[in-house]
């Protein structure tokens, strides 16, 4: 197939700006700097044979997929779980997570050879692939080789609908291959449809981010942490920033310190090579600056405490008052509302929410939710709910009755991966390719 073979020609060529940027991350998270060997697919053999093997690019993708990964456990418990992540954020989380239940190496670049060496020393017997990440090389060699794809919690915007343009037609042929696909949604599943996704194999499951399970302790912890900073204080979340709305956030909460002077911002950018910018640029306009890792609980005087720790976002949306999820001021597409909806907090997003649209517009619909156009809006929306905490108080219980309503999904892909391997895939062969 010429568009493969292009395709295959391509990441071959551009392997090489690949290491570069990948050493280039490393300069500012040392963890990009380990374990290359594994992203050609070389690892020692593990000897696993008939593993089900699951990927999820990164944290949040680990985070959504808990759920699923504890109900196939739960079900297959004689079998060994791979699990493949692509950042050292989601291999951290992995590690965390399960530990030494599972193997975990990080899913190799999709060159032909890569995926080979991959697939022949974890020898799933199932490859369930989280959200929309179609590898058309990774996708073919499963297929050739007797593999069924289940897509499970898959979405597509209509913005990464257009996105694949000229190598569209071979996105279509990947998506084919898949043995089943298990939409987040109706518009999810139409736009798969469009992209070439087989109707008769795609089924609308819902959303696993719904069937995640708030830990009982969470509440007394976040209680905890609060204390540590004075429980009487307003305190503000932004949770997962980007770097283009960092200002916005400082701006913000300069403009809430001017109303409420004893107010804190807890602050949890998106990736750790901005820990420590986030702290000196704390630290540059003025701000009495704690993070998690030098400080653990903080103190009354701080006016910031940075989140510099990986896997406690759920631990800092329950010692918050308001959460502002990011990703959504600058053209992102916005981070999972969920978890503080879950957890009934007062939700505040940018306008960029493409990639979360149908969750968000569920929340917007319930009144769970608050759209801003830029930072100075988000400053007088945090005032506001900080001087009106009886609205707040709403906004926060319509976000978790809709997280408490939308629940299901789970069993739902579970059921689809139980007839996918009783069945195996459709028209794959048994050749290697």
């Amino acid at each position: 197939m010429l568009y493969r073979a292009l395709y295959t020609l391509t990441m071959y060529l551009l392997t090489p700006v690949i290491l570069y940027r990948l050493a280039l991350r490393g300069l500012h998270y040392r963890e990009y700097f380990g374990r290359w060997r594994e992203r050609f697919g070389f690892f020692p053999d593990p000897r696993i044979r008939g593993s089900i093997w699951l990927h999820a690019v990164s944290m949040g993708e680990v985070n959504a997929a808990v759920p699923l990964i504890d109900g196939l456990m739960a079900r297959y418990v004689h079998d060994t779980f791979v699990i493949t992540t692509v950042t050292p954020t989601g291999s951290m989380r992995v590690e965390k997570l399960y530990g030494g239940r599972v193997f975990h190496v990080y899913l190799p670049y999709d060159l032909p050879a890569s995926i080979r060496r991959f697939l022949d020393r974890v020898r799933p017997r199932i490859a369930v692939i989280m959200e929309t990440e179609i590898w058309p090389n990774l996708f073919f060699t499963c297929h050739a080789r007797g593999i069924p794809i289940v897509m499970a919690n898959a979405r597509l915007s209509e913005r990464s609908l257009r996105g694949y343009g000229p190598v569209t037609p071979l996105a279509r042929e990947a998506v084919r291959r898949a043995t089943h696909v298990a939409a987040q949604s109706q518009p999810d599943a139409h736009r798969l449809i469009q992209l070439g996704a087989n109707r008769q194999r795609l089924s609308v499951a819902g959303n696993t981010k719904y069937d995640m399970r708030v830990p009982p302790e969470l509440t007394a912890q976040g209680a905890t942490l609060r204390a540590s900073w004075g429980s009487e204080r307003p305190v503000w979340i932004a949770a997962s920033t980007h770097e283009g709305e960092e200002m916005a956030v400082i701006k913000a909460h300069i403009q809430v310190l001017n109303r409420f002077p004893d107010a804190l911002l807890l602050w949890a950018p998106r990736h750790p090579e901005r820990f420590r910018d986030v702290t000196q640029l704390c630290r540059q306009f003025g701000f009495i600056v704690g993070n998690r890792n030098d400080d653990t609980l903080g103190r009354p005087d701080l006016q910031c405490f940075i989140g510099d720790t990986l896997g406690e976002l759920l631990l800092f949306y329950a010692a918050s008052d308001v959460a502002f999820v990011a990703g959504s001021l600058v053209p992102i597409g916005g981070h999972n509302v969920l978890e503080a909806a879950a957890l009934g907090k007062p939700l505040l997003v940018g306008p960029h929410m493409f990639n979360f649209e149908e969750i968000a517009g569920q929340l917007d619909a319930a009144g769970g939710l608050l759209r801003v156009a830029d930072g100075a809006q988000l400053a007088v929306q945090v005032i506001n709910l900080f001087a009106h905490p009886a609205r707040a108080a709403a906004i926060g219980t319509a976000a978790r009755s809709v997280f408490e309503h939308e629940g299901g999904a789970v069993d739902r892909v579970i059921r689809e991966i139980d007839r996918v391997l009783l069945t195996g895939p459709q028209n794959a062969t048994t050749a290697a390719p």
